[in-house]
C-alpha cells in the first residue's frame, strides 16, 4: 500500500510496487482517459504530467511516483477549459480520438516549458504516434492554444452565403 496525489487528490494505492502507473490510473483509480498504446513508452498513449512533466506512464511503475504531483487527462481542467483543450476542439483535431488526451498532455506540457513555440519546436517535441495522421491539426492546435495564430471566423451571411455555394 502506498500513497500518490493525483489530480491534487491524495489517495491510498493498493497495488503491487511495480504495477505500471497507467494501470494504477486506470484499473486502480478508475481514471480511465489515460490509454493503454504499446507498453513500451514509444506510442504516448498513456502520457501523463509527473511534476509538471510529459512521462509515459506504462513505463515506471505507480510505487516510483508517491510524493510527486500527478496530472491525467482528468486534472488538466475541470472542465475542458485549459486552452490545449479548447484548441483542440476548435482546430476538430481528432479522427478516432484514441491517442489525443497523450497528445494534449504532451502539448501542455511543451506550453508549459515553451508559451510561443516554433513548427521545429513542436515537431521535436510531439513524439506521440497518430495512426490516423492528423499531425498537422495537431501542430495548428498548439500554435492556436498558444495565441500563435488564430482561427478564421465567419459572420453570419457568410456561413450562409458557404451553405448556398454547397447547396448548387
Amino acid at each position: 500500500m502506498y500513497s500518490l496525489n493525483v489530480n491534487g487528490k491524495v489517495q491510498k494505492v493498493d497495488a503491487e510496487p511495480e504495477m505500471p502507473l497507467l494501470w494504477v490510473v486506470r484499473e486502480v483509480l478508475g481514471l480511465t482517459g489515460t490509454k493503454f498504446g504499446c507498453g513500451i513508452a514509444q506510442c504516448g498513449a498513456c502520457t501523463v504530467h509527473v511534476d509538471g512533466q510529459a512521462i509515459r506512464s506504462c513505463a515506471v511503475p505507480g510505487s516510483a511516483m508517491a510524493g510527486r504531483k500527478i496530472t491525467t487527462i482528468e486534472g488538466l481542467s475541470a472542465n475542458s477549459s485549459h486552452p490545449v483543450q479548447k484548441a483542440w476542439a476548435q482546430v476538430d483535431v481528432p479522427q478516432c480520438g484514441y491517442c489525443q488526451s497523450g497528445q494534449i498532455m504532451a502539448a501542455a506540457s511543451l506550453l508549459k516549458r515553451k508559451p510561443k513555440p516554433s513548427d521545429k519546436d513542436i515537431d521535436d517535441v510531439m513524439t506521440n504516434i497518430c495512426r490516423c495522421g492528423t499531425y498537422q491539426r495537431i501542430r495548428e492546435a498548439i500554435h492556436v492554444a498558444a495565441g500563435n495564430r488564430k482561427l478564421p471566423t465567419m459572420d453570419a451571411d457568410e456561413v450562409s452565403a458557404l451553405v448556398q455555394q454547397i447547396k448548387v
